[in-house]
């Protein structure tokens, strides 16, 4: 009997984790394993620069449903997208929900499986900030705290599960699939348009992005974050992508600095091929620390916790704090060169989604998914 597999995204983040993931599980089903698998995208990202180029750059096969839910508070969201996923698993059966990452589709996918009997495996388990003022860390807890098995990208990770009370047994390393799709598409990067029209060079501008409710959400606050940054940059450029959520407070300022340049949402193609060509980045976004660590690129989260804290102990990155004055220090030594040297956080080798798909075979092969199994 086929085991029936139902993969789950919704936003930007998302797509890069799952692209690798459901090309090897489409090789496993290619070499005889009886897995099919489908995908289900939630449309918390409904616009096309955040969603849909991802598709067609990541080289993902178009959706088997669009569940269509974007918008609206945090908790209308969650409960759309549960209405609309309970109806669609009942339409579908499935021995087995993917979910990846931290936001609302993932906690929302969750609970539906659960609440229909469903075991469900997370991808990126066990990551934790302690910020509980954060929406993803809650959609983290809850996920993981009823989730049946669990792919983490590190040790810690890991550890943290085992300390909540998870057996090891349902935990598995597998290494970052993020990851997977930076490794596999750095000769496909695409130089964007505003390359030439600002005249950028190699090494010789800075990189911007914030998206964080507590960055922000307060345009003063982001407001004193700009200032700060295009001051300390001096005579270098800062390439800003204004996420929708920051967009609206950048409505309520007049100037960013002469030079922040604000542009559009990008590809996910030429967001790497600016990273990839940058002096150094400062950001809030957790997944840009890990693209960061690998491409050598010095990194300032503008955060003070990261779930992702290999990155700070062997990568590139540096958590700012709450003292934004540090901030013309790190960008100085991101412009002197003189960042410290970092490494690659172990497994991060391109292969964990193979990782991800042996080991889903290995559950199916010892009866703990599919022939009719209904929990772990």
């Amino acid at each position: 009997m086929d085991v029936e597999i139902t993969v789950v995204a919704g936003a930007r983040p998302n797509f890069m984790k799952v692209a690798p993931i459901l090309s090897a599980l489409k090789r496993r089903r290619e070499s005889g394993c009886p897995i099919n698998h489908r995908l289900v995208h939630t449309g918390q990202h409904s616009s096309t620069m955040m969603s849909d180029t991802f598709f067609e750059q990541l080289g993902i096969p178009s959706p088997d449903v669009n569940l269509n839910v974007s918008g609206g508070s945090h908790a209308r969201q969650t409960a759309e997208i549960m209405m609309a996923f309970e109806a669609d698993l009942e339409k579908n059966p499935t021995d087995l929900v993917i979910v990846v990452g931290d936001i609302n589709s993932t906690m929302a996918a969750t609970i539906v499986a659960k609440k229909l009997c469903i075991p469900v495996a997370h991808v990126e388990g066990g990551l934790r900030s302690g910020d509980m003022t954060m929406p993803e860390e809650i959609n983290r807890k809850v996920t993981d705290s009823i989730a049946d098995f669990f792919f983490t990208t590190s040790k810690n990770a890991s550890e943290n599960l085992i300390r909540e009370g998870i057996g090891e047994e349902r935990v598995f390393f597998v290494g970052n699939t993020m990851i997977d799709s930076l490794l596999i598409n750095l000769d496909k990067l695409e130089r964007p348009r505003l390359w030439n029209d600002l005249n950028l060079k190699e090494r010789g501008y800075l990189l911007l992005t914030l998206h964080r409710p507590a960055n922000v959400d307060s345009p003063a606050l982001l407001n004193r974050i700009l200032e700060v940054v295009s001051r300390s940059a001096g005579s270098f450029p800062v390439i800003f992508p204004v996420h929708p959520r920051t967009q609206k407070s950048m409505e309520e300022m007049s100037t960013t600095g002469t030079n922040i340049f604000r542009v559009d949402p990008m590809s996910y193609l030429e967001f790497i091929y600016l990273l990839k060509n940058s002096k150094g980045v400062i950001t809030d976004s957790g997944g840009i620390t890990e693209e960061a660590t690998v491409l050598d690129i010095p990194c300032v989260t503008a955060r003070t916790t990261t779930e992702r804290p290999e990155t700070v102990e062997v990568g590139t990155n540096v958590l700012l704090g709450s003292k934004i004055d540090s901030l013309p220090g790190y960008i100085s030594e991101m412009i002197a060169g003189t960042w410290r040297k970092a490494s690659i956080p172990e497994l991060w080798d391109g292969n964990a989604a193979d990782r991800i798909a042996d080991a889903i075979v290995g559950l199916w092969e010892s009866g703990r998914i599919g022939r009719g199994n209904s929990s772990a």
